[in-house]
């Protein structure tokens, strides 16, 4: 008999536990992958003015830095990090508590030599990070990872766990050529995974536009996927002078070219998203925890 009610009972805690989760998953943020092929195409920048226009329109974002050991956030915020993911577990923190509130209410969470061992944690550890962030997933609308340049195996899974992908590329040809050779090593491990495309730097529009076209056409014509174009942003002496300043370019000069290019660009990326069905069928955590396992 007592047999009997155990058993019972762990049914109904599975039962609960199982509800739970799933209500979980239908609140969970958007996951969306920033990255690039080669470093200097400005991926950070975009990163974060492009996270500080969704915020600006009424959304809740974080924009995580996953730039590992190069802090490239905190330095365009002009700030100084201070906490890192180890601080999990070396101080017991939640991710809530290493979370930091940057201008217009963004959150962030600062990169640091402690996300690389997140990918190297025993079974545990991965657990409680996981589960601590699908807490926090809960929290927002989205979730924008800033890539480090380049793929390693450990950025990898992340990025096959993201949603959607944002690919940044300049005109320049070796940009290109790296930003296609990422966009193919992604697609050879899930050819479902959505692209999205944004020039950066372009002197002109007619330059952006065929930078577009050549990537969307050998897109098609070698992995028969075709790659929307989100956007392009122009060749902006205010970029440089707000990085200088260490502040947002869509906060300093807000009426810049290169501002309004960037809310346009998150204006085009909100159209058409129907963010309730997407939490609901597809989740970032749910394919992170198989990925790892």
């Amino acid at each position: 008999m007592n047999d009997q009610a155990r058993a019972l009972r762990e049914q109904v805690k599975k039962s609960k536990e199982s509800s739970q989760e799933d209500a979980t998953l239908r609140q969970e943020a958007r996951a969306v992958a920033v990255m690039s092929g080669k470093g200097g195409v400005g991926k950070s920048n975009f990163s974060l003015n492009f996270s500080l226009s969704l915020q600006k329109k009424g959304y809740n974002v974080l924009l995580f830095d996953m730039d590992i050991g190069m802090a490239n956030i905190d330095i365009l915020l002009g700030v100084t990090q201070r906490y890192s993911i180890l601080h999990l577990f070396e101080r017991n923190l939640s991710l809530e508590e290493i979370v930091q509130k940057g201008p217009e209410g963004l959150s962030y969470i600062a990169g640091g030599s402690g996300l690389k061992d997140i990918f190297h944690f025993d079974e545990q550890k991965r657990n409680h990070f996981l589960s601590q962030l699908q807490r926090l997933s809960i929290q927002y609308d989205y979730i924008i990872f800033d890539m480090g340049a380049g793929i390693t195996s450990e950025s990898l899974q992340l990025i096959l766990s993201c949603n959607e992908i944002i690919l940044i590329s300049t005109c320049e040809p070796t940009a290109m050529t790296d930003a296609y050779s990422a966009m193919k090593f992604i697609h050879n491990h899930d050819q479902k995974i959505p692209f999205q495309l944004v020039v950066n730097r372009a002197i002109s529009a007619k330059h952006a536009m065929n930078t577009a076209v050549r990537l969307q056409s050998v897109s098609q014509k070698f992995l028969n996927r075709s790659l929307s174009h989100l956007g392009s942003l122009p060749d902006d002496k205010n970029v440089t002078l707000a990085v200088m300043e260490q502040t947002p370019f869509v906060l300093r000069f807000p009426n810049s070219h290169v501002s309004r290019a960037v809310q346009d660009i998150a204006s085009n990326y909100l159209l058409g998203h129907d963010t309730t069905a997407t939490k609901k069928t597809n989740s970032f955590i749910h394919k992170l925890r198989r990925l790892f396992g």
